[in-house]
């Protein structure tokens, strides 16, 4: 399902190595739309050889989804590697992110990546001195994610999500992607993946299973069972908060879930029974509580 940055599966695709004459010339590619590969850690380019301007033939390229041959317009980063003459990796000679570039390049072999996302697709093609187009097909769609409480949205700020590739029977296999944001489109390749929602930076966490087809956005909302509670030290009841409190909050197991300090720090906690502990100017003051799915309100701890 996943192909692997490396390209390994570019060079098995060439089963004779050819040799290329002319590389990329560097004052060549600066005239076209596209970026040669001149970034940290790029290969470096051999000087072009005299007549190397005209030898040149331009490869058009664009990339469609497998399934429908729809073409992909926006969210491609391309890649041309230049096969080698003794048999090592193929090297990275020129890059573009335009939907559908052209590259003036020496004919020879060529090893087309397209990235979308966390997709790609890889092609072999001989480039000859009449120039050639061609396309690249991907297996990919799109993941949107959302959560809510009940039927209310929860503000995309205070969501993030992980999304892991399912390996073995372990749900949480291989991790894709970490603290990405509601609504923001996440590419990725066709297949099912397991997806964890937090809400909040405690222990507000969902999970589902969701399924991503060839050339279609997912839109999934996690649904949480969460609350916000606001924590407070007070000599009476709806009392003023004292300030510079610690406190901790724990499961009744004794488990710590979150500690914060201040006069009234907010904790989103998931459904449950909890136990607060206070700590002020060397005294400790607690009590339990329990949070219900969409009641946020104030746990008031009293001094005494």
């Amino acid at each position: 399902m996943f192909e692997l940055d490396g390209f390994e599966a570019g060079r098995r695709l060439a089963g004779v190595v050819f040799a290329v004459a002319v590389l990329l010339s560097p004052a060549s590619a600066s005239a076209q739309a596209t970026t040669p590969d001149t970034g940290p850690g790029a290969d470096a380019q051999a000087p072009a050889a005299p007549g190397a301007l005209s030898a040149q033939a331009r490869l058009s390229v664009s990339a469609q989804f497998a399934n429908d041959r729809r073409p992909i317009k926006s969210g491609l980063n391309w890649r041309i590697l230049g096969e080698t003459v003794d048999g090592s990796a193929p090297k990275i000679i020129a890059r573009s992110s335009e939907s559908e570039p052209s590259f003036s390049l020496p004919p020879g072999n060529y090893i087309i990546h397209a990235a979308y996302g966390f997709a790609s697709g890889t092609k072999r093609v001989s480039l000859g001195a009449q120039g050639l187009r061609d396309q690249v097909q991907i297996s990919a769609g799109a993941l949107s994610l959302a959560g809510s409480i009940g039927d209310a949205p929860i503000p995309a700020g205070q969501l993030t999500f992980s999304v892991f590739v399912p390996l073995q029977g372990n749900s949480e296999g291989r991790l894709i992607t970490s603290g990405a944001k509601a609504g923001e489109i996440i590419r990725l390749p066709e297949g099912t993946y397991h997806v964890v929602s937090t809400y909040g930076d405690s222990n507000a966490i969902q999970r589902a299973d969701v399924k991503v087809e060839t050339g279609k956005v997912t839109e999934a909302t996690l649904h949480h069972r969460a609350a916000k509670v606001t924590l407070k030290l007070v000599a009476s009841a709806g009392g003023e908060a004292f300030a510079g409190t610690a406190f901790s909050v724990l499961t009744p197991g004794g488990d710590v879930i979150r500690e914060a300090i201040g006069a009234f720090p907010q904790v989103i906690l998931a459904e449950g029974d909890y136990v607060l502990i206070a700590r002020q100017e060397g005294q400790v003051y607690s009590r339990d509580f329990k949070v219900e799915s969409g009641s946020d309100r104030d746990i008031e701890v009293l001094a005494k």
